[in-house]
């Protein structure tokens, strides 16, 4: 027993020597305490947040950054590793703050004539500035750590017990970062899910998207568009900031900046941010406008002016100075002169004079053929037709029909040859159809939404703002109108396309289409036009396209609808096809279109692929040129088309647009005009060779 007792007593010496030091130590941390404290307290008065850091981590560098010799083991652990304190870094350890413009941590402090504490803040505050933000700030107690705690010393040798003071990390929390438990994790995915779609909106939506809509808004183009003026101006200061920012870390910072509203930050999931999205992605003015329009104006809305802005025009006019592309704008009629004989599948003998056309002699067969049977007409393939009739042919003629109206196409070239090149090809030409547009009612249904590619399409299109509508009454009696737009048929039909309910436009279509021919049914089908609502008196009738298979029939009505006018009455089998009961007659009247009589033959003067397939460069769809002699453009040539333009020059595309319609080639009695086929839509044509023989054939395209 003495000897133990001695041994207490020793213990107890050793006990107060080391008690005297801890007393040192405790002393030292009360300074390091107080100074996180008011960090802490610095921070409270900014946006606060939480980085993605691991707490475990967190706690194991705070423990191991205490140089050698100042963290020692007291008792079972070492001297600074305590429960309390764990449970401070780990409530708010990860926690930062933005202050002037930069994140500052818990940890960034300087604490004077400490150097071991010094070593463990910079570590720690090296740690979480480290890595991103991952939430707003949020705790569930009004108090991160614990203040003090108390420890009972029984001493051996002494009358009374000691009580020890240990002192650890601790803070209040402010009342706003103080929520339930059970409701911060669903607040802070509302936060982030705010932040994600402020940082898609800013990453995404382009500053020359903004400029436009605001554009649209200053000239009333835009259906209430001043309601959101003010959001847009406050969205283009943030983008505006964003972008100036030079590395990633400072904009994670300003995506998680407190002072950006919640209704900005969320534009991207508004009706006006998506027409920001759809302009940012290229989407052409027109249609991302009406995709907006759906979506906040009536039906009855008519938009008051032109969707091209002055912003617009003054960014077009910019690059195209930039490209040195202003000559390249004034277009004029092509003529034979403009024209490499390599470019030339055919040229007739007046056309080989006026180009020294020796090399055309030689193209010509001496290859003596027997007559045929001219009242027998042969049908070839147009590609059998270049390769093997044409190179014998000395004089070619094609009949112009009624039909072909659409087929009516003009040479354009720059008025300076000299210019560089507008288009995707090699080369300065372009080409205009009759009625400005590439490839007449087909293309205008497809511009307006509706489906071009189905097996059956009816077309319809008219000239004035009565309203028109398209019929399909199927076996059974069922009946594709307006009425029924929205539902397919059970033949499968549908009706995608329906104009002028308003007379909103003087270049309305309408589509009915069946999608699979699989899917219809056998029997007698109707399709007529309907007189709804008449408005004018001038520019009466229409014209339908009933295209099967690519095989299309055109039907045109030139008087004013009264009632119902039928277009075609039809069987469907699904071995034969469509075989025509009755239709509107097909005109056999003779009439002038562009200074030249049809259901005639005239004199192909030269036959060519269009310039975009020119010396044997193929980019997108080829067409077959029949230039006739006497044939002359009726004044409503285009300069060019935005789908020949360069890709440099699409986002201008929309003002492009504008001033292809403009720059009109001036009349011309010597130019390249005649007939025009696209080798991605059927038809026919019907034409005489004369060489060594004369024959009759009908070219299928």
């Amino acid at each position: 027993m003495i000897f133990r007792r001695v041994r207490r007593e020793c213990s107890i010496f050793r006990g107060l020597k080391t008690h005297a030091r801890k007393e040192t130590q405790m002393s030292n941390f009360n300074t390091l305490k107080t100074v996180i404290s008011a960090q802490f307290a610095r921070m409270q008065q900014h946006p606060m947040f939480r980085v993605e850091v691991d707490r475990d981590a967190l706690w194991q560098t705070y423990l191991s950054s205490f140089p050698a010799g100042t963290n020692q083991i007291y008792r079972e652990r070492t001297e600074y590793d305590c429960s309390s304190c764990r449970q401070f870094v780990k409530a708010v350890g990860d926690v930062v703050a933005l202050i002037d413009g930069a994140l500052v941590s818990v940890w960034s402090v300087r604490i004077p004539n400490e150097p071991a504490f010094q070593t463990v803040m910079d570590a720690m505050a090296s740690l979480v500035l480290s890595k991103p933000i991952s939430s707003p700030f949020l705790h569930y107690e009004r108090t991160a750590g614990v203040d003090k705690n108390f420890e009972q010393l029984d001493i051996i040798g002494t009358s009374s017990p000691e009580v020890r003071t240990w002192s650890h990390f601790f803070v209040n929390i402010p009342h706003q970062y103080v929520k339930p438990k059970a409701d911060i994790p669903t607040l802070l995915s509302e936060k982030r899910s705010t932040h994600d779609v402020f940082l898609r909106s800013l990453q995404e939506i382009t500053l020359d998207a903004i400029d436009t809509v605001l554009d649209l808004i200053a000239q009333s183009s835009l259906y209430r568009g001043e309601e959101h003026k003010a959001l847009l101006l406050q969205f283009k200061t943030a983008k505006m900031e964003f972008d100036s920012l030079s590395d990633n870390r400072a904009r994670e910072i300003f995506t998680w900046a407190g002072h950006i509203s919640g209704a900005v930050s969320r534009i991207r999931n508004t009706a006006i941010g998506t027409l920001l999205v759809d302009l940012s992605e290229g989407k052409d003015i027109e249609d991302a406008v009406k995709s907006f329009e759906a979506k906040v104006a009536p039906a009855s809305y008519k938009r008051p002016s032109s969707l091209v802005t002055k912003a617009m025009i003054d960014r077009a006019k910019e690059k195209i100075q930039e490209l040195g592309l202003t000559s390249s704008l004034d277009r004029r009629h092509a003529t034979l002169r403009d024209i490499t004989v390599n470019n030339l599948l055919f040229a007739d003998r007046t056309t080989r004079a006026a180009l020294s056309g020796d090399i055309f002699d030689e193209l010509a067969s001496k290859t003596q053929e027997k007559a045929n049977n001219l009242d027998k007409v042969e049908e070839v393939p147009i590609d059998r037709f270049i390769s093997e009739i044409l190179p014998r042919a000395e004089f070619v003629e094609v009949m112009l029909e009624n039909r072909h109206q659409g087929n009516l196409v003009s040479l354009i070239a720059p008025s300076n040859p000299t210019s560089p090149h507008l288009f995707k090809w090699g080369n300065g030409f372009s080409w205009s159809y009759a009625g400005e547009v590439a490839d007449a009612l087909r293309e205008k249904v497809k511009k307006a939404g509706g489906n071009v590619t189905g097996d059956l399409c009816c077309r319809l299109a008219w000239w004035n703002r009565d309203d028109l509508d398209l019929h399909m009454k199927e076996p059974r009696g069922y009946e594709i109108y307006f009425g029924n737009r929205h539902t397919t048929s059970p033949c499968g039909g549908r009706l995608d396309v329906d104009m002028n309910v308003s007379g909103e436009t003087r270049e309305p279509v309408e589509n009915i289409f069946y999608l699979s021919r699989t899917t219809m049914r056998e029997g007698e089908y109707h399709l007529f036009v309907h007189q709804y609502y008449k408005r004018e008196n001038q520019d009466i009738g229409f014209e339908v396209e009933l295209d099967y298979l690519g095989d299309v029939s055109r039907f045109s009505y030139d008087r004013a609808v009264q009632g119902s006018v039928t277009v075609a009455r039809f069987h469907y089998s699904h071995k034969a096809g469509i075989t025509m009961i009755e239709s509107l007659p097909s005109s056999q009247a003779t009439k002038t279109i562009w200074n030249l009589p049809t259901q005639t033959f005239h004199r192909v003067s030269a036959l060519m692929f269009s310039p975009n397939h020119w010396d044997d460069r193929g980019i997108g769809n080829r067409h077959f040129f029949f230039m006739l002699q006497g044939c002359k453009n009726d004044g409503s040539a285009r300069g060019f088309y935005n789908e020949f333009l360069s890709e440099e020059l699409t986002p201008h595309r929309k003002v492009l647009e504008v001033v292809g319609a403009k720059m009109k080639p001036a009349d011309s009695d010597e130019q390249l005009s005649g007939l025009g086929f696209s080798s991605t839509r059927r038809d026919t044509l019907l034409c005489r060779v004369r060489g060594s023989i004369t024959r009759t054939i009908r070219i299928t395209i």
